[in-house]
């Protein structure tokens, strides 16, 4: 679900990463080790308390939640902290601090973009999704919706990229720019197998930059392929799917029907 940052490698589980730090910190109180992650593409949000010795940060990789422990004698050492029985110590903490205001910034980020509805506008449940027009794990998450929203239970909010085929950003741009945008992608799903909607001939220059600006969007969120499915958690923080939900996902991803 969540993203690496460049220079970073992080150990899973109860596995650690000792770190040394001897540049200059940003402020007097800042560890020198935490600037020298930072230099790396750690972002460090706030410090919270766990004794022991320790001194604790949240922090972020990417978006992934991570914690930062500073020794006595300076060292960083990065990863989960578990308790005698084995279980993980700090994730309230961490969700807190760190994942749930990256998780805010991303569905904001969600929300400015340009998207096509699919559904009730006020339909509760708001999903989002890159879609390609010619993505077939797209249509099949489509087609297995349905119920949910034509009950309005959920909107399907899409987030259309062109990168499956080479008509893929023409079929893009039909969808975006028809009277009814909702309309045009429903008939492209309900024709799917007959070559979905009819492509443009040209893609207009803001076409363009929209689908330009939807992939980087969909980079960013931690998605290299399509459908990637984004929801809301109740307690605010982002839940991501690569590709088409399987099993018991789907009622993850769509909820109660």
């Amino acid at each position: 679900m969540f993203a690496q940052r460049s220079h970073i490698h992080f150990l899973l589980a109860a596995s650690l990463m000792l770190v040394t730090g001897c540049s200059q910190a940003e402020s007097a109180d800042k560890p020198p080790a935490l600037k020298a992650l930072e230099d790396q593409g750690l972002t460090v949000t706030q410090e919270f308390k766990v004794g022991g010795g320790l001194r604790a940060f949240a922090a972020v990789a990417g978006d992934r939640p991570i914690a930062v422990y500073i020794t006595s004698d300076g060292n960083a050492i990065m990863g989960t902290r578990l308790n005698a029985k084995g279980e993980p110590m700090d994730e309230a903490d961490l969700e807190k601090l760190a994942a749930k205001p990256v998780s805010d910034k991303e569905w904001s980020q969600l929300q400015a973009s340009t998207w096509v509805l699919d559904g009730k506008k006020d339909a509760p449940r708001v999903i989002y999704t890159f879609s390609d027009a010619n993505c077939p794990y797209c249509h099949r998450f489509w087609e297995a919706s349905r119920p949910w929203v034509d009950s309005g239970k959920v909107q399907l909010r899409h987030i259309l990229v062109g990168i499956i085929k080479e008509d893929s950003p023409a079929k893009a741009a039909a969808i975006l720019g028809a009277p009814d945008q909702t309309a045009a992608l429903v008939m492209n799903e309900q024709r799917y197998g007959q070559g979905g909607i009819t492509p443009v001939k040209s893609v207009p220059a803001d076409v363009s930059k929209i689908l330009d600006d939807n992939l980087a969007l969909m980079m960013n969120t931690g998605f290299r392929g399509t459908p990637g499915i984004v929801v809301r958690g109740p307690n605010g923080v982002l839940k991501k799917y690569n590709g088409m939900p399987q099993g018991a996902q789907l009622g993850e991803v769509l909820g109660p029907r």
